[in-house]
């Protein structure tokens, strides 16, 4: 046999084992048959059927809610019990759910929770039950009557409630970010398989299907092996990000606890509402876009991945020198624009920008060696890659929901709890991202590469020089 004869019978076999792969991803992404039109092959997404009965009051999950304000409130109180501003429904979703527990250092949140939930409770004949509030979340947890805690504090309270509460054999659903800094992060996750219980991460982006879909077209071959997968999440916000935030008259030392809402905080400053309010402006409390925006990005990328690997090795660049020269020193210590890129030991690499001074982003992207996955609302295009253009077909999937959806996102949840399965921003993506977030804040804030070891957890340079890694007081501000 010539060699010219030999390739074109390898081509050959190759193109048939691709096209076995991509049957099988289509049976997977749509369930059903597809259409051919232009050269293009046009696969319609098929959603998952509705739920055939709704669960019965026995089975009605009792949810309790910690930190109430902000996000808290309208993401987390306000999904669960349905209630818009008006106290209309505004979502379609049959949780058979019920609040019944606020906490909050803050008197106002609480007290405006509390009422929300009660609300519901009597305009919609839900019980006769006692709505309550708490200042201290550990007073929640004694109870043996809550079945879901909701977590919507300031990140360095995210690791000590979400461990408390399922040690006291509660579910999480946790905001992101997972945690203020890896280590705890690790806690986080040796408690849920600890004690087996279900961990949320709340960035709705894990529940956006065509992140799924994509996971699956991967998985099935049909982009080759992976090289790139990309986005953003930018915004031009020129009174500086998160300065919309109200610093509330009535937000003193006498209507909340600042000692304890500081909690591992290492530098301790007086009372100050700004850092109350617009913590997100200050890297003691959090990551800044790293941990807030970009981990929207990071999660949906890693789902997409298939969710096995650690990353090797991050670097990260970000400065705020515009939002410094144009509102003044005291305005923030977080970044307004930052690059990161992660690579991973099977060779693939991630990259993320963010910004709050250019709303200009980088396109929803994953690269193979054969072919490359172009996402728009609710659709994926994937086209082949030049060299394997007469092995790879090009294909649309379209339809496909839901998108980016709390709702959604709590049903998922929810659904996982009584199913017992594994709910799409599980604990197992968690850890994966927050490891790709806490390098990057490492990376930028120390001006090194971090490398990562899975199996000690530690980090180090690239010649091997050991890391500290990030916690509490291990630099300034922290």
């Amino acid at each position: 046999m010539s060699h010219s004869e030999n390739h074109r019978d390898k081509k050959a076999s190759r193109r048939e084992f691709l096209k076995k792969g991509a049957m099988a991803a289509s049976a997977l992404v749509a369930g059903v048959g597809t259409v051919s039109a232009k050269g293009v092959t046009r696969t319609p997404y098929s959603a998952p059927l509705p739920k055939s009965s709704v669960l019965g009051a026995a089975d009605r999950l009792r949810i309790g809610f910690v930190g109430v304000g902000g996000q808290g409130f309208n993401a987390h109180v306000r999904t669960v019990t349905n209630m818009d501003g008006d106290g209309e429904g505004f979502h379609s979703h049959e949780y058979n759910a019920v609040g019944v527990a606020v906490c909050d250092l803050y008197a106002g949140n609480r007290d405006r929770a509390g009422a929300l939930l009660e609300k519901a409770r009597t305009t919609r004949n839900l019980g006769d039950y006692k709505v309550q509030t708490y200042e201290d979340h550990r007073e929640m947890m004694e109870r043996d009557d809550i079945d879901v805690i909701f977590i919507g504090t300031v990140d360095h309270w995210h690791a000590q409630i979400a461990i408390d509460a399922m040690e006291s054999g509660k579910h999480v659903y946790c905001e992101k970010p997972m945690t203020r800094y890896l280590g705890e992060a690790f806690e986080v996750y040796d408690a849920v398989k600890r004690t087996g219980k279900k961990f949320q991460v709340g960035s709705q982006f894990c529940t956006e299907r065509k992140w799924h879909v994509a996971a699956q077209m991967i998985d099935a071959g049909k982009i080759g092996p992976l090289v790139t997968l990309q986005s953003s999440y930018t915004r031009n916000t020129p009174s500086g990000e998160w300065n919309y935030y109200e610093m509330l008259k009535d937000v003193t030392p006498s209507t909340l606890d600042w000692n304890h809402w500081l909690g591992k905080v290492d530098e301790r400053p007086d009372f100050n509402v700004e850092h109350w309010a617009r913590w997100r402006k200050f890297l003691p409390y959090c990551a800044g876009i790293l941990g807030d925006l970009l981990a929207h990005r990071i999660h949906p990328l890693i789902i997409a991945s298939g969710a096995e690997e650690f990353p090797k090795r991050v670097v990260c660049l970000g400065n705020h020198n515009i939002t410094i020269n144009q509102l003044g020193p005291e305005d923030r210590t977080v970044t307004d624009n930052t690059q990161l890129l992660a690579e991973y030991p099977s060779g693939y690499s991630i990259v993320v920008l963010g910004s709050t001074v250019n709303e200009q982003g980088l396109p929803q992207i994953i690269r193979g060696q054969e072919g490359t996955l172009y996402f728009g609302d609710g659709t994926i295009e994937l086209r082949p890659e030049r060299p394997f253009a007469d092995l790879v077909d090009q294909e649309l999937v379209e339809g496909i929901s839901p998108g980016a959806s709390i709702p959604a996102h709590i049903d998922n949840l929810f659904d996982s709890i009584r199913s017992d399965t594994d709910p799409n921003g599980n604990i197992d993506v968690a850890i994966r991202a927050q490891t790709v977030i806490s390098m990057a804040e490492m990376s930028e804030r120390l001006g090194e590469m971090v490398y990562f070891d899975e199996d000690t957890r530690d980090m180090s340079t690239g010649s091997g020089r050991k890391l500290e890694t990030l916690t509490y007081g291990t630099l300034s501000p922290s």
